[in-house]
C-alpha cells in the first residue's frame, strides 16, 4: 500500500489531539471517521473541528469552501466498528495510559480491514509492547504530532522492533501529504527525539531549584534570555502540564532507571494538583498574580552549563543508540519545540569537551546518575569531535542552516528557512543571507532573485528579537547588528540583478525591511505588513528608516513606523509598497513566473538602470549622469541588436549580457 491508496483515515480519541489530527487528515483530503467512546465526546471534538475550520477561514488561511469541504469529510461516530471498518490508516490518540492503549487495539483489531496499517499518537510509551497487543506488529508504528496538530509542523514517525520499512514510508508520506515534516525515530525509546530532550531539561531545571542551586526565576530567566529558548523551562512545564512532563519522567525512570528520577519538587506540585495553567496554578500564578513574568536579567552562567551538559547527554544518547542522527535531533526539536538552533549545534557552539567536564565535575561532587556521561558523548571528545561533524549527517548538499537556495532556470530562489521560528531573523540568518546573494552573483546562470519564506504562516516575522536579546544588551553590540543588517539587506537593493520578495503571510519589522530592499513585491491576499519596533521601544534597524520613505513617501513611511500598526496587502499595495497582490494559492507560482520574466530581460540595462535609481536618490544630478553615461554604453551592445531584430520580426529577444 502506498500513500494513494489511503483514503479513509480512522482517528480514535477525540480530544484536544485526537480532533486536531481528524482536522489535519481532513484538510489533506482523507475521509475522517472520528472515534470516542461516547456521544457527548465525539460531538464535542466534532465542534472544535468545526470552529476551528471556521477560525481558519476567517483569518483566510483557507477558503471558506475547503472549511466546507474538510467538515464534509468527517464523520463521528461512537462505535469502534463503524470507525475502523474501512479504514486504511487508524491513529490512535487516547490518554496516555498503556493498559488504555491497549485494550483499545486489542478491541480495534477484531474489526480493522487486514491491510489497514496501525498508528499511536503516543508521545513516550513503547511502540513494540503497544504492537505486540496485535496481530500486525510489522504494520504498527508511531505517529506522534505536536499539539496543536493544526500549527505543529513536525510529526515524529517512530519504528517499533517489529515495524517494516514499507509502513515507517507510508506514514512518513501521509504526514507529508497532510503538509507535515516527518523525522523518522529510527529505534524505540521512551520520550523519542523531542521529549528525550525536553523532559530531562525539564527535570534537571527542577532539581536545580529544588537542591538550592538556584532559583525559578534565575533558571527561567537563563533558559528564555540566555539559551534563547521560547519559554523559561517552568514556564514551559505550566503551560503544557506538569502531570505531562512527570507522566513521562515516570515511564522513563521505569525503563531507563534513575537518571530519569523524577524531581520531588515536580512530584509534590502534582500530588498537590498544582499542574501549571490548566489548574490556575504550577510554578506561576495565573489565577490571582501575573503569570510567568520571566525576568530577564536574573541569567546564571553555572545553570546554562548544566542545562546544556544535561542536553548534549540526552543527544549524545539518542545518536549513540541509533535513535536518530544529529540532523533529525536537530530538526525535531526546533519544529517540535521551537528552539531557535537544534541542541546538537548549541551543544557543539559551546565545546562537548567543556559540557563533558561539566557533567564529569557534577557527577564528582553529587553521585546523581543524570549526570553520568554516556560513552559516545566520552567518544566524540577524544575524537575531537563535534555532532554534527561526526559523520551521522553526511548530507553534503546541506549548505545553510537557516536558508537555502534553489535554482530554476535562471532564477536563484532563497528560502528563508526557518518555520519553526515564523522565519524570524537571526545574526546567523544575516551572515548567511550575505554568502548566498554572493554565491548567487558569481552565477553566470543566475539572472534574477526571488526571495520567499518557507511555509504559509510568515514570509518573515521580524528579527529574531528573543535570540539576539539573549546575546545581551551591550550597545555596541547592538549597533554592529544594527550595520550588519543595513548592510546585508543592502546587498540584495544594490544586487545587480532584479530581486522579487514573494510575500506570503506574515511580514513584519526586520522582514519588512528586508523586503523592502527587493525591487519588486508580490503578497498573497491574507499577508499582514508592519512595523512594530515602536511598540517594543525600539526603531526599525536594518534600514526601515531611510529605505522605506524612498517607496511609499515620507509621509506614509512615518505612518507606518510611528502607528506600529498591521496592515493587509491591499493597504500596502495602495500606498505603493506591494505591486501585485493575488490569491494565496497563487502567490508562489506568481511570483516565480515574475521573476522568470525579469530574468529573460536585458541583464546589462537592469543592471544599469537600478544602480541610476540608486544614485539618483538623493541626488537627481549623480543619477542623471550614471542614466546618461548607460544609455551611451547600452547602444554598443549585443543585447541591443537582440532586442531591435526581435521586436522587427515580433519575437522574444535572447537576451544575453552583451
Amino acid at each position: 500500500m502506498d500513500v494513494d491508496d489511503v483514503e479513509t483515515v480512522a482517528v480514535l480519541g477525540a480530544g484536544n489531539m485526537g480532533h486536531g489530527i481528524a482536522e489535519v487528515a481532513a484538510l489533506a483530503g482523507f475521509e475522517v471517521q472520528l472515534r470516542d467512546i461516547n456521544e457527548e465526546f465525539v460531538q464535542n471534538g466534532y465542534d472544535q473541528i468545526e470552529w476551528s475550520l471556521g477560525k481558519l477561514a476567517e483569518k483566510d488561511q483557507i477558503s471558506e469552501a475547503d472549511a466546507d469541504a474538510a467538515l464534509e469529510r468527517v464523520s463521528a461516530v461512537v462505535p469502534v466498528e463503524d470507525a475502523v471498518a474501512d479504514a486504511d490508516l487508524i491513529i490512535e490518540a487516547v490518554p496516555e495510559k498503556m493498559d488504555i492503549k491497549k485494550d483499545v487495539y486489542a478491541d480495534v483489531e477484531a474489526h480493522a480491514p487486514d491491510h489497514a496499517v496501525f498508528a499511536s499518537n503516543t508521545s513516550s510509551l513503547s511502540i513494540t509492547e503497544l504492537s505486540e497487543v496485535t496481530d500486525r506488529e510489522e504494520r504498527f508504528c508511531g505517529m506522534h504530532f505536536f499539539n496543536p496538530p493544526v500549527r505543529m509542523q513536525l510529526v515524529e514517525v517512530i519504528s517499533g522492533a517489529h515495524t517494516d520499512d514499507a509502513t515507517l514510508d507510508l506514514v512518513e508520506d501521509v504526514a507529508e501529504r497532510m503538509g507535515k515534516t516527518p523525522v523518522r525515530v529510527r529505534k524505540d525509546s521512551p520520550g523519542f527525539i523531542v521529549n528525550r530532550v525536553l523532559v530531562p531539561l525539564m527535570n534537571e531545571a527542577a532539581w536545580l531549584v529544588h537542591e538550592g542551586e538556584a532559583t525559578v526565576e534565575e533558571v527561567d530567566s537563563t533558559t528564555k534570555y540566555d539559551l534563547g529558548l521560547p519559554m523559561g523551562s517552568f514556564e514551559l512545564a505550566d503551560q503544557v502540564g506538569i502531570d505531562v512532563g512527570v507522566h513521562v519522567l515516570e515511564y522513563m525512570h521505569e525503563v531507563l532507571g534513575d537518571a530519569y528520577e523524577p524531581c520531588p519538587l515536580l512530584t509534590e506540585k502534582v500530588e498537590n494538583e498544582n499542574l501549571g495553567k490548566k489548574t490556575g496554578k504550577g510554578f506561576y500564578d495565573y489565577e490571582s498574580g501575573a503569570g510567568a513574568d520571566v525576568p530577564s536579567d536574573a541569567t546564571s552562567e553555572s545553570v546554562k552549563n548544566a542545562l546544556l551538559a544535561v542536553m548534549a547527554n540526552e543527544v549524545a544518547g539518542l545518536i549513540g543508540n541509533d535513535v536518530a542522527d544529529a540532523a533529525d535531533i536537530d530538526q525535531a526539536v526546533k519544529l517540535g519545540a521551537g528552539f531557535p538552533d537544534g541542541p546538537a549545534k548549541m551543544a557543539d557552539g559551546v565545546g562537548l569537551d567543556v559540557l563533558l567536564d561539566t557533567l564529569d565535575e557534577r557527577h564528582e561532587e553529587t553521585g546523581a546518575e543524570r549526570y553520568e556521561a554516556v560513552d559516545y558523548l566520552r567518544d566524540l571528545v577524544e575524537e575531537g569531535s563535534g555532532f554534527r561533524d561526526s559523520g551521522d549527517d553526511e548530507d553534503d548538499s546541506v549548505e545553510f542552516e537557516t536558508i537555502r537556495i534553489e535554482r530554476d532556470g535562471r532564477v536563484g530562489h532563497v528560502v528563508l528557512d526557518r518555520p519553526h521560528r515564523m522565519n524570524t531573523i537571526s545574526g546567523e540568518m544575516l551572515d548567511e543571507l550575505a554568502v548566498a546573494i554572493d554565491e548567487l552573483e558569481a552565477d553566470d546562470e543566475i539572472r534574477a532573485v526571488l526571495v520567499t519564506g518557507e511555509g504559509e504562516r510568515a514570509f518573515s516575522a521580524g528579527a529574531d528579537v528573543q535570540s539576539m536579546a539573549a546575546g545581551g544588551g551591550d550597545p555596541l553590540h547592538s549597533v554592529e547588528l544594527s550595520r550588519n543588517g543595513q548592510s546585508t539587506f543592502g546587498r540584495f537593493e544594490e544586487s545587480d540583478m532584479p530581486v522579487v520578495a514573494g510575500i506570503d503571510g506574515y511580514c513584519l519589522g526586520g522582514g519588512m525591511e528586508f523586503a523592502t530592499c527587493a525591487d519588486m513585491r508580490v503578497a498573497s491576499e491574507r499577508s499582514e505588513l508592519g512595523q512594530p519596533e515602536h511598540n517594543l521601544g525600539l526603531l526599525p534597524g536594518w534600514g526601515g528608516t531611510q529605505r522605506l520613505r524612498h517607496i511609499v513617501g515620507e509621509g506614509r513611511a512615518k505612518e507606518i513606523i510611528f502607528t506600529a500598526d498591521r496592515y493587509s496587502a491591499e493597504e500596502m499595495a495602495d500606498y505603493g509598497f506591494i505591486n501585485e497582490v493575488v490569491a494565496n494559492e497563487d502567490l508562489k507560482e506568481h511570483a516565480m513566473d515574475l521573476a522568470k520574466d525579469l530574468a529573460a530581460g536585458p541583464p546589462v540595462a537592469q543592471r544599469y538602470t537600478k544602480r541610476a535609481m540608486l544614485a539618483g536618490r538623493d541626488d537627481t544630478d549623480a543619477g542623471l549622469e550614471i542614466e546618461a553615461q548607460a544609455f551611451g554604453q547600452l547602444m554598443n551592445t549585443d543585447d541591443l541588436m537582440e532586442g531591435v531584430m526581435a521586436f522587427m520580426s515580433d519575437e522574444e529577444p535572447e537576451f544575453e549580457g552583451k
